[in-house]
């Protein structure tokens, strides 16, 4: 094995039992002290890495084995963690939960538990501890034992109520053999509000995600041992890194112009795609469709996920780039992902928007949310139809087209129901289904070379 950049996995036995809040402080906290910290999220989230990335000044980086071959996991980790001296891996969901199929393996394909694995990486396991004492020692030695190829290097102690509280804990703790390297009292939860597809991003929450962050960092930094989680960090990574230029391969000439969605609308996007489509030979240029037209020269256009829903009046005022997409969009190749697919129909809750896609969307209570193994239905500027991707659905909208227009994707759903996902039209591929470029690097230079052609013709 190589020696690698020293890393500590952020688990816990449960979703709600403050992983976000102790991974964020703790980036926080280990950069304050001097270091340079890699952070990490294990699984989809657009969400949790832009705190992270707050609280480290440098991006987050997600981790999926579901959305990317599990030989990936270890590139791209030595990829992120580049130029820095430790990194911070915030699980998802429990230490052992992921993909649920008829391959079932333990520790299940995407869980923290096998990516902690993939990364030899030790586990630092967040218990709250409100309505229990010495049962925790029952919890700790069930997860210890649980799988050999995991080891849980210790424990934070978190939402302790007194100093006896965590006394007992403590004590219950180090008769199983799992040390305590923090306890954290229970305070008022931080003021990171919440909406219907969980925290409310740093983007939008702007200074005040600042003020969280920075409550989160103060709070890790005086009831956690950093020095002995430091210790503790390792990680064994025999894969050399993953690059941007070898997955695309050679770029194409003209340099041309992608213009890419940002801001408080259009905030769902990984690291690595503006690095893939910078080395297929695009220049990337990001905007805000809230405030700004589309770059000059742009001869492509990346709309990402985010919640559109959520700021309706502002994208519908900016009408000279409606007109600008609509316009775009019938010459140049466009990828939509969710609340892209949304901004480019007709209207959404009511409210006009670019019109590209005939149609409405709306906003519903109906939560969609999973993997879905999918095969391209038609040819367009990203896929030839028949190639299959694994992605992921998070949204509460849904569209209704008014159009005949060719499917992007059929899959089967949560529930096995077959179901035909966005729409082809052009050079325009729309749809609610998330996918990772570093999974689907093709699909990049596909796009970089259909935006390539158009500035060699002076479009």
């Amino acid at each position: 094995m190589v020696s690698s950049v020293p890393a500590l996995v952020i688990a816990a036995p449960a979703s709600g039992s403050g992983k976000t809040t102790v991974a964020t402080g703790l980036i926080g906290a280990l950069r304050a002290a001097g270091h340079r910290v890699a952070p990490f999220k294990v699984g989809p989230d657009f969400i949790d890495p832009g705190y992270h990335a707050l609280a480290a000044g440098r991006p987050g980086r997600n981790l999926d084995a579901v959305l990317i071959p599990e030989e990936l996991i270890g590139p791209l980790y030595r990829h992120g963690s580049r130029d820095a001296d430790i990194a911070v891996v915030e699980g998802v969901m429990g230490l052992f939960d992921g993909r649920i199929d008829e391959h079932a393996v333990t520790p299940a394909r995407g869980s923290s538990a096998r990516v902690a694995e993939l990364l030899a990486a030790p586990v630092l396991l967040v218990v709250d501890a409100r309505g229990q004492s010495q049962s925790i020692g029952a919890v700790l030695h069930g997860f210890s034992t649980f799988h050999t190829g995991v080891h849980i290097a210790g424990v934070i102690l978190n939402r302790v109520g007194s100093a006896r509280h965590e006394q007992v804990l403590r004590q219950a703790c180090e008769a199983v053999g799992v040390p305590v390297l923090g306890a954290i009292p229970r305070h008022d939860e931080l003021s990171v509000p919440s909406r219907h597809l969980g925290l409310v991003t740093a983007v939008e929450h702007g200074d005040q995600a600042h003020s969280a962050v920075a409550a989160m960092t103060e709070l890790v930094a005086r009831h956690v041992d950093l020095a002995a989680l430091v210790g503790l960090a390792a990680s064994r990574v025999a894969a050399p890194s993953w690059s941007p230029e070898d997955a695309v391969g050679e770029p194409v000439g003209g340099a041309p112009v992608v213009a890419m969605a940002a801001g408080r609308a259009f905030s769902f996007g990984y690291a690595e795609h503006p690095e893939l489509l910078r080395a297929a030979g695009a220049q990337v240029v990001a905007f805000d469709p809230l405030t700004e037209r589309l770059p000059d020269g742009a001869t492509a256009l990346v709309l990402p996920g985010g919640f559109p829903e959520e700021h309706l009046a502002e994208l519908s005022a900016n009408t000279e780039l409606r007109a600008q997409i609509a316009e775009l969009a019938q010459r140049a190749p466009v990828q939509a992902e969710c609340g892209g697919l949304a901004y480019l129909m007709d209207e959404l809750d009511g409210h006009p928007m670019c019109a590209v896609l005939g149609g409405s969307a709306r906003f519903t209570q109906r939560l969609t949310l999973g993997y879905r193994e999918a095969v391209a239905v038609s040819d367009s500027a990203l896929y030839t139809a028949g190639e299959r991707v694994v992605g992921h659905e998070f949204h509460r909208t849904t569209v209704e087209f008014t159009e005949e227009l060719d499917s992007a994707w059929a899959f089967r759903s949560g529930v096995g129901s077959p179901v035909r996902d966005g729409a082809v039209r052009a050079g325009v591929h729309a749809s609610y289904l998330h996918t990772h470029p570093a999974g689907q690097p093709r699909s990049v230079a596909r796009f970089v070379a259909h935006a390539a052609s158009l500035t060699k013709l002076g479009r």
